[in-house]
């Protein structure tokens, strides 16, 4: 699916996650899982029942894991592989207590964040051929923000800052309570000169202004497609230049064909539609 490497968080913060997803689920105990023989052994088949991109396995692992390290997983494809509708992802085998109890919390991460790859495969697809990256954005499920950031990179999107300490990027209000654009970047090149400057531009005079202030990149928000190439030429080789607003599939095309370097596209990780999956277990 994409050449980037794919490497997800650190695994104490997939830890972490998988932790805040028993203690909302498990919490004291699993009642209905309390019926079952403590000795009970089960397999299980994970069936896709769609056409995805899956990512999140390293989170589906995790929640077994934490429950039963006995429990083994065999994996049919990796994250950023293709699945079928119909086609079998893993295989399960272990004690069918833990299996049934970590089911829920394991397949809701790799739902969510397979429905977040197949996304941006779609958006990916649309601008193929055009040089242009497609980025995230910060519109992310609170707590999970590096986990979707990873299922971006799964689907060969590319990642815009992680937070508000890692890039500086100058927007309107931050501009009107600076006193400028130029008051703003000069801050920013004082106070953080060694993170990238990007600056929000409404119009092709704020352009020239974050041009002017020496900004790493310029993100023109809501500008129209003659607009945007205008803005292309004047910007051509003093800074990269991103889009930003009204993207979806239906326009993303059209703006990767402006010649910008960017296009960030909040619906990435913001409008989440969960892949359908199904894991069916049966007692050995």
């Amino acid at each position: 699916m994409t050449s980037q490497r794919l490497v997800p968080p650190a695994s104490d913060l997939i830890r972490a996650d998988v932790e805040r997803a028993f203690a909302e689920d498990i919490g004291t105990g699993d009642a209905t899982a309390d019926l079952l023989p403590a000795s009970a052994l089960a397999s299980a088949t994970l069936t896709c029942r769609e056409h995805a991109v899956i990512a999140g396995i390293d989170w589906f692992n995790a929640c077994f894991a934490s429950l039963d390290p006995g429990i083994q997983i065999e994996w049919l494809l990796s994250d950023g592989d293709r699945a079928e509708a119909g086609s079998v992802i893993c295989r399960l085998h272990g004690r069918a207590r833990p299996m049934v109890s970590a089911e829920r919390s394991a397949l809701n991460f790799l739902q969510l964040l397979s429905g977040t790859a197949t996304t941006t495969a779609a958006y990916v697809a649309a601008v193929a051929g055009t040089g242009v990256r497609v980025l995230d954005t910060r519109k992310t499920v609170p707590g999970l923000r590096l986990a979707q950031k990873y299922a971006v990179r799964c689907g060969g999107g590319h990642n815009h800052r992680v937070g508000l300490y890692d890039a500086i990027l100058v927007k309107e209000n931050h501009i009107i309570a600076a006193g400028g654009i130029r008051a703003a970047a000069e801050a920013a090149r004082r106070l953080h000169p060694k993170l990238l400057l990007e600056i929000e531009v409404e119009n092709l005079e704020e352009l020239q202004q974050a041009l002017d202030a020496g900004a790493d990149r310029i993100m023109l928000d809501n500008f129209t497609l003659p607009l945007m190439r205008e803005a292309v030429a004047i910007a051509k080789g003093r800074a990269e230049l991103e889009i930003s607003g009204n993207v979806d599939l239906s326009t993303i095309a059209d703006y990767a064909g402006t010649g910008v370097d960017y296009i960030s596209v909040g619906a990435l990780t913001k409008h989440v539609r969960a892949v359908d999956l199904s894991l069916r277990l049966k007692l050995d």
